[in-house]
């Protein structure tokens, strides 16, 4: 995974609880807007791509609401952005009471319900471990691994560039690895379960295996990113999120 300094734009807004200011609104510098491209299989869906602007060399997503919206080490989401619609879906969690991590975007939290439903009825249990998170709890998590594992950790997302700030992700596990996030929940009978049918709910495993150069993480068969119908397009052609969207925009 790379290792993101974080720009001292992001710091600034992130201590006054704000956007960038209007004086580095007017340095900002609007990148071609991406086209909207239909898919290949001709049903005239459209998926949305990112919407970006530059603020200090920082490529900014702009409609941070986008179901399909590619948050990576490349993009990020603005500092005050946190979705409207967050949920707290009805699933096993391996916590007790509601916390931040409990909420997922309403759509998003719908769909978790059935998968999980119909994983219990395939004899697999799930538990939800971690969902959204606000761009200041993503910033305290990372402050508190870099003091645990040095300046150039990079194990946490920098805030901003985690796409648990979309309300759309979430890591799942089971009782079998003691609910932990593991790359051994791959070879579990829930993590098969999850990889071989979690498409058909509108869930992708973001970080597949042997993807780490494209998508910039390790294998993590626990975290679960929400993409809508989408889903079944990247299953079938077997590809990273990030090789998606690249050959839909060649479309």
């Amino acid at each position: 995974m790379k290792n993101y300094w974080i720009p001292a734009v992001i710091i600034s807004a992130l201590l006054a609880g704000c956007s960038p200011s209007e004086d580095e609104a007017e340095q900002v510098t609007e990148e071609e807007k991406m086209p909207e491209a239909e898919l290949a299989d001709g049903d005239n869906r459209i998926i949305e791509l990112n919407d970006v602007i530059t603020v200090q060399g920082d490529p900014i997503i702009q409609n941070p609401e986008n179901i399909e919206a590619n948050v990576n080490l490349d993009n990020r989401l603005p500092v005050d952005y946190e979705p409207a619609d967050l949920v707290v879906p009805d699933v096993r969690r391996p916590y007790e009471g509601i916390q931040e991590r409990s909420y997922l975007r309403e759509e998003a939290a719908d769909a978790l319900e059935q998968l999980f439903y119909e994983a219990e009825l395939n004899g697999h249990i799930l538990y939800a471990n971690s969902g959204f998170r606000s761009f200041e709890r993503q910033y305290e998590l990372f402050k508190n691994q870099q003091i645990q594992s040095g300046l150039d950790q990079t194990l946490v997302a920098q805030p901003g560039f985690s796409e648990h700030q979309t309300g759309l992700a979430m890591d799942v596990s089971s009782s079998s690895v003691n609910f932990g996030l593991t790359e051994a929940f791959g070879d579990t009978e829930e993590g098969i379960w999850i990889e071989e049918n979690a498409h058909l709910f509108g869930f992708i495993v973001r970080y597949p295996e042997g993807k780490q150069e494209i998508t910039g993480y390790s294998y993590e068969p626990w975290h679960l990113r929400y993409v809508g119908t989408v889903a079944n397009e990247i299953y079938e052609q077997g590809v990273s999120y990030e090789e998606f969207i690249e050959n839909v925009k060649k479309m």
